[in-house]
């Protein structure tokens, strides 16, 4: 177990020091919001259930008994609500010896902690897009995120990626899009889902600035409409997130019913607090929060790794 003790700041012991550096860093926007939609939670794990609905009516002869259909449970996605903690020590010779303001040991490490705190839940965030093609992360149908073979409830499968991986392009866009405007739900029926942000690594964001905000076709000197733009595709806009690891990586998130896509448990947001303790007088400080990421419904977003 770490502690700051005068070693650890030992020039906080003597003239001469004028500032500190290096603990807390301007931070970028909020994140991992871009990426799911938050919902509270008040248990140890919440529990997502599909439902297969039900088939396309059958033809009924005269006299003939209707064909009763039945609806029935689907694949269930649990969200786990983990805890997360972080904290510090201070001996009580480091406070009282140093020759400066207290917030060199104090203030500044709360803020550190905090800094800290936050960069834990962008990853966590991220991690679940980072891994998506990754077959050891699955969810409740039993395949990784973004696969070519999710399995439909009555028979057969789906795919929430590429069918030929492909970097950012404006046709790898198009084709992206017409994939997921042909979705089915769980019986086959077509159901209406919506691309509606692009999400990228930091490497994508002029390429993508290019694709979706051009009037005309950027590439082109055909002055051809730019038709993701004119079709009303992507109203959300492209989205930067820097804890993407992948720089050929990119998402679509789509619209699909509230609270049933990707999501954000928030069962603890954050939660510091300080402590003393009595037998070495050193002063405590802890941070903690509970939470989880993850997916209910693939239909919520569509990828593709990058060639």
């Amino acid at each position: 177990m770490g502690v700051i003790n005068t070693g650890s700041f030992s020039n906080a012991l003597w003239p001469g020091q004028k500032k500190w550096f290096g603990e807390v860093y301007d931070t970028w926007p909020v994140e991992y919001l871009d990426l799911f939609d938050e919902e509270s939670s008040t248990k140890a794990f919440e529990e997502i259930t599909g439902i297969s609905g039900f088939g396309l009516f059958s033809e009924k002869a005269e006299m003939a008994g209707i064909l009763f259909d039945e609806a029935s449970q689907a694949f269930v996605n649990r969200f786990n609500n983990k805890t997360y903690t972080s904290g510090y020590i201070v001996s009580l010779e480091a406070i009282e010896d140093n020759q400066y303001d207290i917030s060199a040991l104090g203030k500044t490490s709360a803020k550190g902690l905090a800094f800290a705190m936050r960069s834990t839940k962008e990853t966590l965030a991220a991690n679940v897009y980072n891994r998506a093609f990754n077959a050891t992360y699955t969810y409740g149908d039993g395949v990784e995120l973004c696969s070519l073979l999710h399995p439909l409830k009555a028979g057969g499968t789906f795919a929430n990626e590429l069918t030929i991986s492909a970097d950012l392009s404006e046709a790898s866009l198009e084709q992206a899009c017409l994939d997921v405007e042909g979705f089915t739900d769980d019986r086959g029926n077509k159901i209406k889902v919506i691309p509606q942000s692009l999400h990228i690594e930091k490497s994508n964001r002029f390429e993508a600035m290019r694709i979706l905000d051009s009037i005309m076709q950027y590439d082109s000197a055909n002055h051809n409409v730019n038709a993701l733009k004119a079709a009303g595709f992507f109203p959300g806009g492209a989205k930067v997130n820097h804890y993407f690891t992948d720089a050929d990586a990119w998402f679509i998130r789509n619209k699909i019913p509230a609270g049933t896509g990707m999501l954000y448990m928030n069962r603890v947001d954050k939660e510091f607090a300080p402590d003393n303790d009595f037998d070495t007088t050193n002063a405590k400080f802890r941070g903690r929060f509970r939470c989880s990421f993850g997916n209910a419904d693939p239909r919520a977003v569509f990828g593709s790794p990058g060639a």
